[in-house]
Protein backbone atom coordinates (compact mmCIF):
# COMPACT_ATOMS: atom_id res chain seq x y z
CA UNK A 1 0.00 0.00 0.00
CA UNK A 2 0.85 3.09 -0.60
CA UNK A 3 0.81 6.27 2.01
CA UNK A 4 -2.49 7.55 0.81
CA UNK A 5 -4.09 4.02 1.36
CA UNK A 6 -2.04 3.64 4.61
CA UNK A 7 -3.13 6.90 6.21
CA UNK A 8 -6.74 5.47 5.82
CA UNK A 9 -6.09 3.04 8.16
CA UNK A 10 -4.23 4.35 10.41
CA UNK A 11 -5.74 6.94 12.19
CA UNK A 12 -8.59 8.00 14.43
CA UNK A 13 -7.87 6.62 18.29
CA UNK A 14 -4.99 3.58 17.89
CA UNK A 15 -7.07 1.49 20.95
CA UNK A 16 -3.14 0.08 22.95
CA UNK A 17 -4.62 -2.99 24.21
CA UNK A 18 -3.71 -4.50 27.83
CA UNK A 19 -1.88 -7.36 27.83
CA UNK A 20 -3.36 -10.29 30.08
CA UNK A 21 -0.89 -12.25 32.31
CA UNK A 22 -1.95 -15.17 34.27
CA UNK A 23 -0.65 -15.44 37.76
CA UNK A 24 2.66 -16.77 37.23
CA UNK A 25 3.02 -13.98 34.97
CA UNK A 26 3.08 -16.26 31.45
CA UNK A 27 1.07 -15.08 28.80
CA UNK A 28 -2.73 -14.94 28.88
CA UNK A 29 -3.70 -15.84 25.64
CA UNK A 30 -7.13 -17.53 25.89
CA UNK A 31 -8.03 -14.20 27.77
CA UNK A 32 -6.54 -12.04 24.96
CA UNK A 33 -8.48 -14.06 22.40
CA UNK A 34 -11.45 -13.79 23.97
CA UNK A 35 -11.05 -9.95 24.66
CA UNK A 36 -10.34 -9.46 21.13
CA UNK A 37 -13.45 -10.35 20.43
CA UNK A 38 -15.51 -8.47 22.42
CA UNK A 39 -13.18 -5.46 21.16
CA UNK A 40 -14.46 -6.22 17.64
CA UNK A 41 -17.97 -6.45 19.45
CA UNK A 42 -17.85 -2.92 20.95
CA UNK A 43 -16.78 -1.49 17.41
CA UNK A 44 -12.57 -1.70 17.48
CA UNK A 45 -10.33 -3.10 15.16
CA UNK A 46 -11.94 -0.23 11.85
CA UNK A 47 -10.04 1.85 10.65
CA UNK A 48 -11.07 4.47 12.89
CA UNK A 49 -9.88 2.40 16.25
CA UNK A 50 -7.21 0.29 14.90
CA UNK A 51 -5.83 -2.26 17.32
CA UNK A 52 -2.72 -1.79 18.78
CA UNK A 53 -0.72 -4.64 20.59
CA UNK A 54 2.25 -4.74 22.78
CA UNK A 55 2.73 -1.23 23.48
CA UNK A 56 3.61 0.91 26.71
CA UNK A 57 0.17 1.08 28.07
CA UNK A 58 0.00 -2.27 27.23
CA UNK A 59 3.24 -3.58 28.85
CA UNK A 60 5.01 -4.06 25.79
CA UNK A 61 8.69 -3.08 27.35
CA UNK A 62 7.99 -5.95 29.42
CA UNK A 63 7.54 -8.80 26.37
CA UNK A 64 10.41 -10.40 25.10
CA UNK A 65 11.01 -11.45 21.64
CA UNK A 66 9.26 -14.61 21.50
CA UNK A 67 5.98 -13.07 23.62
CA UNK A 68 5.51 -10.19 21.28
CA UNK A 69 4.61 -12.20 18.28
CA UNK A 70 2.66 -14.36 20.00
CA UNK A 71 0.45 -11.75 21.43
CA UNK A 72 0.15 -9.78 17.69
CA UNK A 73 -0.91 -13.42 16.21
CA UNK A 74 -3.38 -14.03 18.46
CA UNK A 75 -5.24 -10.27 18.39
CA UNK A 76 -4.74 -10.70 14.56
CA UNK A 77 -6.70 -14.48 14.33
CA UNK A 78 -9.07 -13.48 16.31
CA UNK A 79 -10.06 -10.07 15.32
CA UNK A 80 -10.26 -11.22 11.42
CA UNK A 81 -8.61 -10.40 8.45
CA UNK A 82 -10.72 -7.63 8.03
CA UNK A 83 -9.87 -5.81 10.80
CA UNK A 84 -6.94 -3.42 11.39
CA UNK A 85 -4.21 -4.12 13.52
CA UNK A 86 -1.25 -2.51 14.54
CA UNK A 87 2.11 -3.89 16.53
CA UNK A 88 3.87 -1.76 18.67
CA UNK A 89 8.27 -2.25 18.42
CA UNK A 90 10.40 -1.63 21.16
CA UNK A 91 13.13 0.38 20.56
CA UNK A 92 16.20 -0.95 19.11
CA UNK A 93 18.99 -0.82 16.34
CA UNK A 94 17.70 -0.05 13.16
CA UNK A 95 18.84 -3.35 11.64
CA UNK A 96 16.82 -5.27 14.41
CA UNK A 97 13.77 -2.94 14.67
CA UNK A 98 13.62 -4.26 10.77
CA UNK A 99 13.92 -7.09 11.10
CA UNK A 100 11.36 -7.22 13.86
CA UNK A 101 9.20 -4.69 11.81
CA UNK A 102 8.91 -7.49 8.82
CA UNK A 103 8.46 -10.36 11.01
CA UNK A 104 5.20 -8.30 12.08
CA UNK A 105 4.11 -7.52 8.66
CA UNK A 106 4.01 -11.37 8.30
CA UNK A 107 1.98 -11.98 10.91
CA UNK A 108 -0.67 -9.89 9.92
CA UNK A 109 -0.19 -6.32 11.43
CA UNK A 110 -1.22 -3.34 8.76
CA UNK A 111 1.02 -0.45 10.83
CA UNK A 112 3.63 -0.36 13.40
CA UNK A 113 4.28 1.86 15.99
CA UNK A 114 7.74 2.86 16.33
CA UNK A 115 9.57 4.58 19.14
CA UNK A 116 13.03 6.95 18.52
CA UNK A 117 16.27 5.11 18.87
CA UNK A 118 16.96 5.83 22.55
CA UNK A 119 20.32 5.37 23.68
CA UNK A 120 22.02 6.46 20.36
CA UNK A 121 22.43 10.39 21.16
CA UNK A 122 20.16 10.82 18.05
CA UNK A 123 20.01 13.93 16.13
CA UNK A 124 17.43 14.59 13.45
CA UNK A 125 19.63 13.04 11.17
CA UNK A 126 19.86 10.21 13.03
CA UNK A 127 15.91 10.21 13.45
CA UNK A 128 15.50 10.68 9.48
CA UNK A 129 17.89 7.88 8.50
CA UNK A 130 16.23 5.20 11.30
CA UNK A 131 12.69 6.03 10.00
CA UNK A 132 13.46 6.49 6.08
CA UNK A 133 15.63 3.02 6.27
CA UNK A 134 12.80 1.05 8.02
CA UNK A 135 10.23 2.65 5.37
CA UNK A 136 12.41 1.13 2.33
CA UNK A 137 12.76 -2.15 3.87
CA UNK A 138 8.57 -2.95 4.59
CA UNK A 139 4.82 -2.46 2.86
CA UNK A 140 2.95 -1.43 6.33
CA UNK A 141 2.50 1.89 7.85
CA UNK A 142 4.60 3.69 10.42
CA UNK A 143 3.62 5.97 13.10
CA UNK A 144 6.22 7.66 14.71
CA UNK A 145 5.99 6.89 18.13
CA UNK A 146 7.65 11.03 18.94
CA UNK A 147 9.02 10.19 22.79
CA UNK A 148 10.32 13.52 24.01
CA UNK A 149 10.21 12.62 27.41
CA UNK A 150 12.88 9.99 27.33
CA UNK A 151 15.24 12.30 25.44
CA UNK A 152 17.51 13.38 28.74
CA UNK A 153 20.46 13.66 26.66
CA UNK A 154 20.88 17.50 25.51
CA UNK A 155 22.34 15.58 22.27
CA UNK A 156 19.28 13.50 21.57
CA UNK A 157 16.53 14.99 19.95
CA UNK A 158 12.92 14.31 19.67
CA UNK A 159 11.12 14.39 15.95
CA UNK A 160 10.52 17.94 15.27
CA UNK A 161 8.74 19.27 12.17
CA UNK A 162 11.65 19.69 9.63
CA UNK A 163 12.36 16.28 10.48
CA UNK A 164 8.97 15.05 9.27
CA UNK A 165 9.05 17.54 6.51
CA UNK A 166 12.04 15.41 5.42
CA UNK A 167 10.55 12.13 5.91
CA UNK A 168 8.02 13.03 2.84
CA UNK A 169 9.37 10.70 0.97
CA UNK A 170 9.65 7.69 2.96
CA UNK A 171 6.44 6.54 1.59
CA UNK A 172 5.67 3.94 5.03
CA UNK A 173 5.87 6.36 7.35
CA UNK A 174 2.40 7.71 7.72
CA UNK A 175 1.35 8.78 11.22
CA UNK A 176 3.29 10.54 14.09
CA UNK A 177 1.64 10.30 17.58
CA UNK A 178 2.75 14.14 18.37
CA UNK A 179 3.74 16.02 21.34
CA UNK A 180 6.54 18.37 22.27
CA UNK A 181 7.76 19.45 25.41
CA UNK A 182 6.97 22.35 27.90
CA UNK A 183 7.66 25.72 25.84
CA UNK A 184 8.07 24.57 22.64
CA UNK A 185 5.13 25.03 19.79
CA UNK A 186 2.35 22.47 20.04
CA UNK A 187 1.01 24.01 16.65
CA UNK A 188 4.29 22.83 14.59
CA UNK A 189 2.10 20.42 13.14
CA UNK A 190 0.38 22.49 10.93
CA UNK A 191 3.45 22.32 8.64
CA UNK A 192 3.09 18.77 7.96
CA UNK A 193 -0.57 17.40 8.83
CA UNK A 194 -1.63 17.41 5.67
CA UNK A 195 1.27 14.71 4.99
CA UNK A 196 0.88 12.94 7.30
CA UNK A 197 -1.59 11.65 10.40
CA UNK A 198 -0.97 13.58 13.31
CA UNK A 199 -2.26 11.70 16.55
CA UNK A 200 -2.79 14.02 19.66
CA UNK A 201 -0.79 12.37 22.27
CA UNK A 202 -0.86 15.95 24.62
CA UNK A 203 -4.30 15.60 25.60
CA UNK A 204 -5.80 18.48 23.77
CA UNK A 205 -7.86 16.84 21.10
CA UNK A 206 -9.62 19.78 19.78
CA UNK A 207 -6.12 21.95 18.99
CA UNK A 208 -5.06 18.98 16.98
CA UNK A 209 -8.49 18.24 15.14
CA UNK A 210 -8.43 22.18 14.18
CA UNK A 211 -4.87 21.89 12.91
CA UNK A 212 -5.47 19.15 10.36
CA UNK A 213 -4.66 16.51 13.15
CA UNK A 214 -6.70 12.55 12.26
CA UNK A 215 -6.90 11.47 16.07
CA UNK A 216 -5.92 11.17 19.25
CA UNK A 217 -4.79 8.59 22.15
CA UNK A 218 -6.69 7.70 25.19
CA UNK A 219 -6.72 5.42 28.05
CA UNK A 220 -10.21 4.74 28.19
CA UNK A 221 -10.99 3.10 24.80
CA UNK A 222 -10.00 -0.42 25.88
CA UNK A 223 -12.65 -0.45 28.59
CA UNK A 224 -15.31 1.77 27.20
CA UNK A 225 -15.32 1.90 23.74
CA UNK A 226 -18.27 4.06 23.04
CA UNK A 227 -17.08 7.37 24.80
CA UNK A 228 -14.34 7.49 22.99
CA UNK A 229 -15.90 6.72 19.45
CA UNK A 230 -18.43 9.23 19.91
CA UNK A 231 -15.73 11.88 20.53
CA UNK A 232 -14.06 10.84 17.40
CA UNK A 233 -17.73 11.84 15.78
CA UNK A 234 -18.35 15.10 17.51
CA UNK A 235 -14.87 15.74 16.16
CA UNK A 236 -14.88 14.93 13.18
CA UNK A 237 -18.42 16.91 13.00
CA UNK A 238 -16.31 20.05 14.41
CA UNK A 239 -18.32 19.92 17.31
CA UNK A 240 -16.03 20.92 18.97
CA UNK A 241 -17.85 22.46 22.69
CA UNK A 242 -19.27 19.65 22.69
CA UNK A 243 -15.80 17.11 22.81
CA UNK A 244 -14.56 19.70 25.83
CA UNK A 245 -17.93 19.15 28.38
CA UNK A 246 -17.99 15.65 27.67
CA UNK A 247 -14.30 15.59 28.55
CA UNK A 248 -14.41 17.61 31.46
CA UNK A 249 -17.14 15.56 32.93
CA UNK A 250 -14.92 12.14 32.47
CA UNK A 251 -11.73 14.34 33.97
CA UNK A 252 -13.56 15.18 37.13
CA UNK A 253 -14.97 11.74 37.35
CA UNK A 254 -11.63 10.23 37.59
CA UNK A 255 -9.56 12.60 39.49
CA UNK A 256 -9.42 10.42 42.23
CA UNK A 257 -7.64 7.76 40.20
CA UNK A 258 -8.93 4.32 38.41
CA UNK A 259 -8.24 5.62 34.71
CA UNK A 260 -6.06 2.86 33.73
CA UNK A 261 -7.71 0.31 31.52
CA UNK A 262 -6.73 -2.59 33.50
CA UNK A 263 -8.32 -1.58 36.59
CA UNK A 264 -11.75 -0.80 34.54
CA UNK A 265 -11.65 -3.54 32.60
CA UNK A 266 -11.24 -5.38 36.54
CA UNK A 267 -14.62 -2.93 37.54
CA UNK A 268 -16.24 -4.26 34.69
CA UNK A 269 -15.79 -8.03 35.65
CA UNK A 270 -13.17 -8.46 32.49
CA UNK A 271 -9.77 -8.92 34.88
CA UNK A 272 -6.65 -9.00 32.71
CA UNK A 273 -4.48 -10.27 35.48
CA UNK A 274 -1.53 -8.78 37.42
CA UNK A 275 1.22 -6.14 36.35
CA UNK A 276 5.07 -7.92 35.61
CA UNK A 277 7.64 -5.78 37.37
CA UNK A 278 8.64 -3.28 37.87
CA UNK A 279 4.98 -2.38 37.65
CA UNK A 280 2.67 -2.96 40.68
CA UNK A 281 -0.73 -5.23 40.16
CA UNK A 282 -3.62 -3.34 40.59
CA UNK A 283 -5.26 -3.44 44.49
CA UNK A 284 -8.81 -2.94 45.70
CA UNK A 285 -8.39 0.57 46.10
CA UNK A 286 -7.79 1.31 41.97
CA UNK A 287 -10.44 -1.11 41.09
CA UNK A 288 -12.78 0.82 43.35
CA UNK A 289 -11.75 4.04 41.85
CA UNK A 290 -12.49 3.00 38.89
CA UNK A 291 -16.01 1.44 39.52
CA UNK A 292 -16.59 4.29 41.52
CA UNK A 293 -15.80 6.70 38.17
CA UNK A 294 -17.41 4.63 35.91
CA UNK A 295 -20.72 3.97 37.70
CA UNK A 296 -20.61 8.23 38.75
CA UNK A 297 -20.72 8.34 34.28
CA UNK A 298 -23.20 5.89 33.92
CA UNK A 299 -20.82 3.50 32.11
CA UNK A 300 -21.59 0.30 34.48
CA UNK A 301 -24.93 -1.85 34.02
CA UNK A 302 -26.17 -2.66 37.33
CA UNK A 303 -24.35 -6.41 37.65
CA UNK A 304 -21.50 -4.47 36.71
CA UNK A 305 -22.08 -2.15 40.39
CA UNK A 306 -21.67 -4.93 42.71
Amino acid sequence: MNREQLKKRIRGMPVTLPTPFNKDMSLDLSTLKDMTHWWVEQGLGTNDAPLKTSAAMGEGPDLNDDEWPEILRTVVDAAGSDKTVICALKPKSTRHTIEDAKRAQDLGAVGLQIDLPFFHHSTQDDNVRHFAAISDAIDIGIMIYNTHWFCFNPVKEYVNADTMLRLKDAERVVAIKWSVPAGEDYDQMRRFSDTFNVIDNWGDRVRTHRNGGRGFISSLIPAYPAHDLELWQLLEAGRYDEVKAKEARVEAAFASGGGSPKAMLAAMGRPMGPSRLPSASLDEAQIAAARKAMTELGWLNRSERQ
